[in-house]
Order: structure tokens, then C-alpha cells, then sequence
């Protein structure tokens, strides 16, 4: 099902296809940056998000391996959605984001463990 996503002030939107029986993973992480936004994420594909308004407010931060992509809103500063380091095929979205979702009524939220991500271990 297509799925609306807004940062803040509205100037961003987003549409993303969520499966019929919803998020399939729902995840925090500890990482640097993301232990700073707290956001409740979900893996989608990135075939399955497209920018529907806004791409020109949307500001794209990187760090450290400047593998993963992190998207903002220049207007409201709300994180939308993020490349995946670890599989630069899917998205992260925020799902605080998502209309008619309520981040603290989920359940079975995940911790990934960014600090000690697999892509950082020597081998």
C-alpha cells in the first residue's frame, strides 16, 4: 500500500510502498548519528520511495565511510529517510513520518548496533 510521508513543515513529501501487513522490521540505532535523531526506522527498498514534492529542501548528509546518505528538510531539519550503508539498495525511512502513524504506540522496535557495524571490523 502507498504510503505518505511529510517532514514537518510540509515542504517535503514522500511516497513510499509499505507491505499490506506493514513494516516488517522496525529498528533504532546506536550509532553516532542516530542515537542523536532517535528516530524509529524501516528498511524498504529504494525502488519502493520516490521524492513526490519537495527534492529541491531536501539536504544530504554523509560522514565517516560516506556510504550511506542522510536526508533532511532544510525548512524543519526533520530526518526523512536515509541510504543504508550496509545495502545501499534500500532506504531507511522515518516512520514518524509516515501519516497516520504514531511512533509511540509501536511495538517490537529493534536496537541495530551501528557502533560495531559489520562494514567497520577488521577482517
Amino acid at each position: 500500500m502507498k504510503k505518505k510521508l511529510t517532514c514537518h513543515c510540509g515542504s517535503v513529501e514522500l511516497e513510499a510502498n509499505i507491505p499490506d501487513e506493514g513494516f516488517k522490521k522496525l529498528m533504532r540505532c546506536n550509532c553516532s548519528l542516530c542515537k542523536r535523531k532517535g528516530a524509529i526506522m524501516s528498511p524498504i527498498p529504494s525502488t519502493d520511495l520516490k521524492v513526490i514534492k519537495g527534492k529541491e529542501h531536501l539536504k544530504m548528509y554523509q560522514y565517516h565511510t560516506k556510504v550511506a546518505e542522510h536526508y533532511f528538510c532544510t525548512n524543519c531539519g526533520i530526518y526523512t529517510h536515509h541510504k543504508m550503508r550496509s545495502n545501499p539498495s534500500m532506504y531507511g525511512i522515518n516512520v514518524a513520518c509516515v501519516e497516520e502513524i504514531n511512533p509511540f504506540e509501536l511495538e517490537n522496535v529493534a536496537v541495530n548496533d551501528g557502533i560495531n557495524h559489520p562494514l567497520d571490523q577488521k577482517k
